[in-house]
């Protein structure tokens, strides 16, 4: 049977969205998510492959904006919900797909594409790299204690507790303040703020509801953290767990003051927590960062759908003047050499004649493109070669970033 590759239509929802259950493992979408999403997808940007008019593979996207270096919000398509049930495996579906989706981004003027990869060796072919990775934390409370260094001890702090639901426009907020100061953050849309919150019983597995606490300074709300407590009991006494879901703040002393309440949260001896910055201040308001089981994992990857307009979006730590050889068989509009000129205060890439100075793929680009990933370990790696001699040196530093790039929530 021929394989069609099309649009979502609002009459198509239920129909793809049982396709994606399916592929993956069968588990039933709640009603309020199966809300939530049909609100925050834009039926005309996800697609589907049909066969005999049954949907056999589903692609969603969604409208981003990415901070990248330099502090810019970038158009960025977020891709998610991608799924090919057991039934149709291996018959090109997912690359039809993923061909489809980037040339529609290109179309819409989305210079840039990004996911969190469920199997991320899959999307490597697609030209998706590896950007950002993220620090989890298991913190023993009875043996860890956290510190106040000096300036993180303001007296007009306070804080409170707050409805989750009532302070949900205030956090986000200090959020959206937040958003250009670290590479691979979010601007969100609206509605993502309930996302972020969405908090069902069938998903808090003993653990409470959703709790938020807020950091307000001369009347302004300056910092919150947003967490569930799971109780536990041992013979020796209380052993619950503290599951940090987000924290932000727009001051240091405001950020270690929450993290001074958490620890101090009544019957619990211990904080989990998934998805912090690698180079997050936490490492250094903590006693003794051995017993906090620090833990790294990958999480965004980067797909530049237009090189030149993508490249020329962000700013570079140091003066850069090179011509990178771009591979991307997959988007052939990318293909060939490119000049990428820039400083601190912007960037220009245009098509060009000149020599290579260094070569690489475009899943190379998409990994160094936040910052978080150097050139040099990549050409370490034998993925990158220097066709000029100390072209590697001057890309690299340029490339980097002066915080570590960070996605603060999947989608």
């Amino acid at each position: 049977m021929t394989i069609e590759i099309r649009a979502l239509a609002s009459a198509d929802w239920d129909q793809w969205l049982a396709t994606l259950e399916l592929g993956f493992g069968g588990v039933p979408v709640s009603a309020e998510q199966r809300e939530l999403w049909r609100e925050l997808f834009d039926t005309g940007r996800p697609v589907g492959a049909w066969e005999d008019g049954e949907v056999v593979g589903t692609a969603g996207a969604v409208a981003f904006r990415l901070t990248v270096p330099g502090g810019a919000a970038v158009a960025a398509a977020g891709v998610t919900t991608v799924s090919v049930p057991p039934t149709h495996r291996r018959r090109g579906i997912l690359r039809s797909m993923m061909r489809r989706q980037l040339s529609d981004f290109r179309s819409w003027g989305e210079p840039l594409a990004i996911l969190v990869a469920s199997e991320p060796a899959i999307y490597g072919r697609f030209g998706y790299g590896g950007a950002t990775r993220s620090l989890s934390a298991e913190i023993d409370t009875n043996l860890v204690r956290p510190a106040v260094p000096a300036g993180t001890d303001d007296i007009r702090l306070r804080l409170r507790p707050a409805d989750t639901d009532e302070a949900r426009a205030v956090c986000e907020s200090v959020y959206a303040r937040r958003v250009g100061a670290r590479p691979g953050m979010l601007a969100r849309q609206p509605g993502w703020d309930r996302q972020v919150t969405f908090d069902p019983e069938s998903r808090r597995e003993g653990a409470s509801p959703l709790q938020c606490v807020l950091a307000e300074a001369g009347g302004e709300t300056v910092g919150y953290a947003r967490y569930a407590v799971r109780p536990g009991w041992t013979p020796a006494g209380p052993d619950g767990t503290v599951l940090l879901r987000d924290i932000e703040a727009l001051t240091s002393a405001a950020y270690a003051a929450l993290w001074r309440y958490l620890f101090g949260i009544d019957l619990t001896t211990r904080i989990s927590v998934q998805s912090r910055p690698v180079d997050d201040a936490l490492l250094h308001l903590v006693s003794d960062d051995r017993r906090c089981r620090l833990g790294v994992r990958d999480s965004l990857f980067v797909r530049l759908v237009d090189v030149g307009a993508a490249l020329a979006a962000r700013t570079y730590q140091t003066p850069v003047d090179v011509v990178l050889d771009v591979a991307d068989p997959f988007c052939p509009w990318n293909e060939g050499r490119w000049r990428l000129t820039g400083d601190a205060k912007g960037a220009s890439c245009e098509r060009t004649d000149e020599p290579a100075d260094l070569e690489l793929s475009v899943r190379e680009l998409g990994a160094a493109y936040l910052g978080g990933v150097s050139l040099t370990a990549l050409a370490a790696g034998g993925r990158v070669r220097e066709a000029r001699e100390g072209a590697l040196a001057e890309a690299a530093v340029a490339f980097g970033s002066a915080v570590a790039p960070w996605l603060p929530h999947s989608f």
